[in-house]
């Protein structure tokens, strides 16, 4: 009876050791599918970071182009009195050159900074999206329907990005 109990037991553990293995196996593959899961999570969280810096150092450099775009839309109505003082003094005196070389520093210091005048040749064709129109004349022959007659207020840029569209008078 006892060498029964023992070829018993020992069936037992013989099944006992032959399911051990499927399920061992079975263990390993979802251990497999977690870390599957989890290397693909990881490398989308890695992707998703990788995006961010890249869109962040995109942003800054955007901000250091533009910075200074507040002081220079505050500075344009200087630099517009100082042009409309000099082609005042260009009609009264030649002796006063000390204050277009203020105005020729000035406009160079701002230049530096990024800022560029928009320039507008003579009879150009109106542009809504390049030009401000403040009134309208009607049209000649020197001036046909649709060109700018004359520029109010000059347009500046601040890098490519335009902070004050130029103020024209156009023929209608």
């Amino acid at each position: 009876m006892a060498a029964k109990n023992e070829k018993k037991t020992a069936q037992k553990e013989a099944k006992q050791e032959a399911q051990e293995p499927v399920v061992e196996r079975n263990d390993l593959l979802e251990a497999q599918e977690a870390l599957e899961a989890e290397k693909n999570k990881f490398l989308r969280l890695f992707a998703e970071f990788e995006n961010y810096k890249k869109r962040t150092a995109k942003e800054r450099i955007e901000l250091f182009k533009t910075a200074s775009q507040e002081v220079m839309v505050a500075l344009l109505p200087i630099l517009d009195d100082f042009e409309r003082a000099l082609s005042e003094l260009d009609k009264a005196d030649d002796k006063l050159k000390g204050i277009q070389l203020i105005y020729n520093k000035f406009f160079d210091t701002l230049k530096q900074q990024g800022l560029t005048k928009m320039e507008i040749e003579p009879k150009a064709v109106f542009d809504a999206e390049l030009h401000e129109a403040i009134t309208q004349l009607p049209a000649s022959d020197d001036h046909p329907k649709g060109s700018i007659i004359d520029v109010v207020a000059s347009g500046y840029k601040l890098g490519d990005l335009i902070i004050r569209y130029p103020k024209v008078v156009v023929a209608q």
